[in-house]
């Protein structure tokens, strides 16, 4: 079967992925510059950003953080924003949770070559999360990281002199919060949660240049850059979803029609 031609004009190649926002067909590199495009019209369209600003970008190591940082360093160096770009992760000390993901910042680091500074719960709080579980239990043990965690960026944030923090939230995270103050009836943070910036009024302003994007296009737009740095890592993915098995002696769920969707129809039919 053969592939559809892309769909920019001017391009001969064959398209290899399909636009989230249209479904049209794009080869790999109009794919990246029009993702990057879509960025830079958010950027200036909202003057997020002013020439000589410091910004922390939120790294966790995911492809969310992964995807702002590497498309912030292009923009800024293509556009001549003028930034100060400064990677910003956190350390909650969680076993076996952060280690990898810290190792995924640092390669963030050499690659984009960013400075770096990562803070950590220990030197914040004098506890690490797995000690603080191990006094409270697991009960609500998130809602006390996801707190810490917002307060610990705003710290970093400040300790490195950044006058905002940019985070990697997509066009798929805005919506789902829309959907869920809608459900919980919120009407306070509905009003503000689909700003582009938040948190103008005292507090250190956080901003979301991805806030247009779709996550299937960062998705598609991490694993093309993951191919440009290590090309063997697209037949990595592929021999890692082969290894995947689940064990012959674990149930599977059977999986049954929904009894509530035509509730959530009706609640959220405006």
């Amino acid at each position: 079967m053969q592939r559809p031609q892309c769909s920019s004009e001017a391009c001969n190649s064959n398209a290899v992925v399909k636009s989230a926002l249209d479904e049209s067909p794009l080869c790999a590199p109009c794919f990246i510059e029009r993702f990057e495009q879509k960025v830079h019209e958010t950027i200036t369209s909202t003057n997020l950003f002013r020439r000589g600003e410091r910004v922390a970008i939120g790294a966790s190591g995911g492809k969310d953080s992964t995807v702002l940082a590497y498309v912030m360093k292009t923009l800024n160096e293509r556009y001549d924003y003028g930034l100060d770009l400064v990677l910003l992760s956190i350390d909650e000390g969680i076993t076996g949770y952060r280690d990898d993901s810290l190792q995924a910042v640092e390669r963030n680091r050499i690659e984009y070559c960013m400075p770096l500074t990562v803070v950590t719960y220990k030197d914040l709080y004098g506890w690490t999360m797995d000690e603080i579980v191990a006094k409270i239990g697991k009960k609500n043990n998130c809602t006390y990281c996801g707190v810490f965690r917002r307060q610990a960026l705003d710290r970093g944030a400040f300790k490195i002199g950044a006058s905002k923090l940019v985070t990697g939230h997509n066009a798929d995270d805005m919506a789902e919060t829309v959907l869920m103050n809608v459900l919980r009836g919120d009407i306070a943070r509905l009003q503000r949660c689909t700003n582009i910036i938040t948190g103008e009024e005292g507090d250190l302003p956080r901003a979301k240049p991805l806030k247009y994007c779709f996550e299937k296009d960062i998705v598609i737009s991490f694993v093309k850059d993951l191919e440009r740095m290590s090309p063997e890592c697209i037949l990595g993915l592929i021999k890692s979803g082969e290894s995947i098995m689940v064990k012959g002696d674990v149930a599977m769920p059977t999986l049954t029609n929904c009894t509530r969707s035509h509730y959530y129809r009706h609640l959220i039919r405006f």
